[in-house]
């Protein structure tokens, strides 16, 4: 996704008059807008900016404050004038000319690369540097490695670094941080805490032997030991919560305003971050191998708790779907509607969990075959013992993972899956590690057309099951779709398994695999013998095949509320140039 990267710069100055002038005049050559924040400097640094400000009115932005605040204070007032000013980003930078300007663009190339990123200047010093300085950073980088339960932040206490806006201004505005020489340790942690991304970029440092520095030896030493106990405590408390950032990304989009959803800011299903690292979920594989599955599902309720308390997008969708759900079930119905809500979200949040869980479980051959039942297996045996191919649609319910992790262990049944791979790698990288079988018989596509067509003729035609799913619009904008009824509203769904399956010419089926007290339980049901799209009723026969895959979905829906795993919008009508609507 591109985003409109708006940087400016902001120094904050303290009474650093004979350094200031070159300070400036090193970064206005790269042409970005300057802020600089005058900490209540003495008359003499006031003059000096007096006159830079006039000497680069272009391009230089002068905020006074009435009194000494500190450094924090400093930034802090120069970062929200920033985000007042309309950018995006804000590249802090010490005032003293300590740190190489000439690096500036490495700290924009980065925030135009990964915009909610924070930029952090990894200090390469030379020999002008005092070494009771340079050991004394390592105690705080140590603490800050504690306070954060990772090594994510390489040096906290480096002046020259890059903010997104709107992640920081949101955090400052909510948070009382400190003013002085500890702020920008703790304005790090703070941000970590927050879930933000980091990245380093190695910068030179020098200190000039005639130097001016405004570090208190003895007080600011006070204040940052403060500042680490109040950020110990911190971490204790939320403890629980960092560890469960241990299986899942950092931010990885770029940031929404506060308050906003993905949703709201316009991402359909495919731009929504896959949440959960390639470390975490690995660790769960681990954790299933070395001590079963009944300990490591206990896990699995922490991790779901925060993806229930972070996750504002997901709630809204989940009670979206029940909200749905409700509304479109009659008060006869012999199934339960559950009532949306932080219970059912939360509810909802830990079966998708368990079905991730699960599905790891049956490729690590933990799962027995008496585990799985057919509620009615007569059209499945009659299918395989013919040995024809066959298109079967699935959807995003229950575990459909389940069955073809089973058939990797039976010849006789051979399943390729059909999927959307680019929006689940890390987790489906898991389960190819568990079992090396996972990968031969997975397909991913953009789209179902002509030539995905053709490219699935040949595993038909071998006797193969294709597994698809029905229940998500293709992963690109322009991919075909067509509006059913689905659970009392229209919906946009995928024309492209009923393409898919005129193409073929074989028989489809509809698959839904539900987990139940007893285990899991297979519903396997005839679809068409056939489908046929002439040319003139195309748009027609499309509806009709999608409206009857709608109906059965819903029905598999009440039958297991909790069981559908679309948290996103579904109703939500995605861009479709194809179709010429939007």
């Amino acid at each position: 996704m591109s985003v409109n990267v708006l940087p400016c710069i902001v120094v904050p100055i303290y009474n650093h008059k004979d350094a200031i002038g070159a300070t400036v005049a090193n970064l206005a050559v790269h042409g970005l807008p300057i802020i600089v924040v005058d900490d209540g400097s003495d008359a003499p640094t006031q003059q000096v900016l007096a006159a830079l400000a006039r000497e680069y009115a272009a391009q230089l932005t002068l905020l006074r404050l009435p009194e000494n605040g500190g450094k924090g204070a400093a930034v802090m007032a120069g970062l929200r004038a920033a985000r007042a000013a309309g950018y995006t980003h804000a590249l802090q930078i010490d005032a003293d000319g300590q740190h190489d300007a000439t690096d500036v663009p490495r700290f924009i190339d980065a925030a135009r690369a990964e915009p909610g990123a924070v930029v952090l200047g990894r200090p390469v010093y030379d020999d002008s540097v005092p070494k009771a300085r340079l050991y004394g950073r390592y105690l705080t980088h140590v603490w800050v490695w504690i306070e954060t339960l990772s090594l994510t932040i390489r040096d906290s206490m480096c002046g020259f670094r890059l903010y997104p806006l709107a992640l920081v201004c949101d955090l400052i505005d909510r948070v009382a941080l400190p003013t002085r020489m500890d702020f920008d340790i703790e304005i790090l942690v703070r941000l970590h805490w927050r879930r933000a991304a980091f990245r380093s970029i190695p910068t030179r440092v020098t200190y000039a032997s005639d130097g001016v520095s405004h570090f208190d030896v003895l007080w600011d030493n006070v204040r940052i030991s403060r500042s680490h106990t109040r950020l110990v405590f911190g971490m204790l408390w939320r403890l629980p919560m960092l560890l469960a950032h241990k299986v899942m990304p950092r931010r990885a989009l770029p940031p929404n305003e506060p308050g906003e959803s993905d949703e709201a800011a316009g991402r359909p299903w495919w731009r929504v971050a896959e949440r959960g690292s390639h470390l975490g979920m690995s660790l769960l594989a681990l954790s299933c191998k070395l001590f079963g599955r009944r300990f490591t599902a206990l896990w699995l309720h922490p991790v779901v708790a925060y993806f229930l308390l972070t996750g504002r997008a997901a709630r809204e969708a989940s009670g979206n779907y029940f909200a749905h759900l409700a509304a479109a079930t009659p008060q006869n119905a012999p199934h339960t509607t559950p009532r949306p809500g932080w219970w059912s979200a939360y509810r909802h949040m830990l079966a998708f969990a368990q079905s991730g869980f699960d599905k790891l479980a049956a490729w690590s051959g933990r799962v027995d075959k008496a585990d799985i039942a057919f509620d009615d297996p007569t059209a499945f045996e009659a299918l395989t013992s013919s040995g024809k191919g066959a298109l079967v649609i699935g959807a995003h319910l229950g575990n459909l993972e389940m069955t073809r992790a089973l058939a990797a262990r039976n010849t006789r049944i051979k399943v390729t899956a059909v999927v959307y791979t680019e929006h689940a790698k890390r987790f489906n990288s898991v389960l190819a590690s568990a079992n090396s079988e996972f990968a031969r018989h997975l397909l991913e596509v953009r789209d179902f057309g002509p030539q995905t067509a053709m490219l699935m003729q040949e595993r038909v035609d071998a006797g193969e099951l294709l597994v698809i799913v029905g229940d998500r619009v293709p992963a690109h904008e322009t991919g075909r779709t067509t509006d059913a009824q689905f659970l009392g509203a229209s919906a946009p769904f995928a024309q492209g398994p009923y393409v898919l399956a005129h193409a073929l010419g074989c028989p489809v089926y509809l698959f839904f695999c539900l987990k139940e007290r007893d285990g899991y339980r297979l519903y396997f049901e005839p679809f068409a013998e056939r489908i046929a799209l002439p040319r003139r009723e195309r748009a027609a026969h499309l509806a009709g095949w999608a409206q009857r895959y709608a109906a059965r979905l819903e029905f598999y829906c009440r039958k297991a509320p909790y069981q559908w795993f679309n948290f996103f919008d579904f109703w939500a009508s995605p861009k479709r140039g194809a179709n010429g609507r939007t």
